[in-house]
């Protein structure tokens, strides 16, 4: 049965979904890992695609920009297709030395000062969480690949583009040193809230692309090809 959102039928999509934001990436996780992919949506241009990856079915579908978008896919993917699992494989902006340019994240919880959570479910913590199980799997597979993984809370930020501040420190120092955050994305604060409350699965492996502490910065060529260390320990996990 389709949505407004998504065209494909009953049994198109895997019971394990990964969903970077750009369904250009999506597109390309397909064509290059999974084994005879099969466009199941394209409603809005936002591609979905089913196929095996070394004999088991897995899904892969873009969630577009910020938590309103990934809200509505992933709510219809747990709700109307039957997907048990959702992993996030996004880009951040580093917070710190730590995490640099193409390390991995796996996000242990995700922090955010948005109102989704309240909205949606009248939840009102600014702590979301993934599934232990799937993280377990994530870090199974990162250690069986040796793609080292940096753990910690991320930032699910509304804004991307934020207004100066006179305040010292500024507002990304205040989040690394008061939430120990690591890193900001915009989508895993409401795709976790979202797996909790409908007794789901959701995790989240990020790629850093940026820094708030170094100039470097990746083009959007690099982001939709070459954040591959992060795809295949989501794709490691599948099995």
């Amino acid at each position: 049965m389709s949505t407004p959102h998504n065209r494909a039928q009953n049994g198109d999509f895997a019971k394990t979904v990964l969903m970077p934001g750009d369904p250009l990436r999506a597109q390309f996780i397909a064509q290059t890992f999974l084994q005879d992919p099969r466009l199941v949506t394209d409603v809005r241009g936002m591609l979905g695609y089913t196929g095996t990856y070394e004999g088991r079915p897995v899904s892969v579908m873009g969630s577009g920009m910020g938590m309103p978008s990934i809200g509505i896919y992933s709510y219809e993917l747990y709700t109307q297709y039957g997907v048990e699992n959702i992993i996030r494989i996004g880009s951040a902006g580093s917070y710190t030395d730590k995490a640099r340019l193409f390390d991995v994240v796996l996000a242990t919880a995700a922090y955010s000062e948005s109102s989704f959570a309240l909205t949606q479910s009248g939840d009102t913590a600014d702590l979301q969480y993934p599934s232990q199980t799937l993280n377990d799997a994530l870090r199974k597979s990162a250690a069986d690949q040796g793609v080292p993984l940096i753990e910690g809370v991320i930032h699910s930020s509304d804004v991307f583009y934020r207004e100066p501040s006179d305040a010292k420190p500024v507002y990304w120092q205040r989040l690394r040193e008061e939430k120990g955050c690591l890193a900001v994305e915009m989508e895993s604060f409401a795709l976790f809230h979202n797996a909790r409350v409908l007794g789901k699965n959701a995790a989240c492996l990020l790629t850093i692309s940026d820094s708030f502490v170094s100039p470097e910065i990746t083009t959007p060529e690099q982001r939709q090809t070459s954040f591959t260390a992060m795809m295949k320990v989501a794709l490691g996990a599948v099995l």
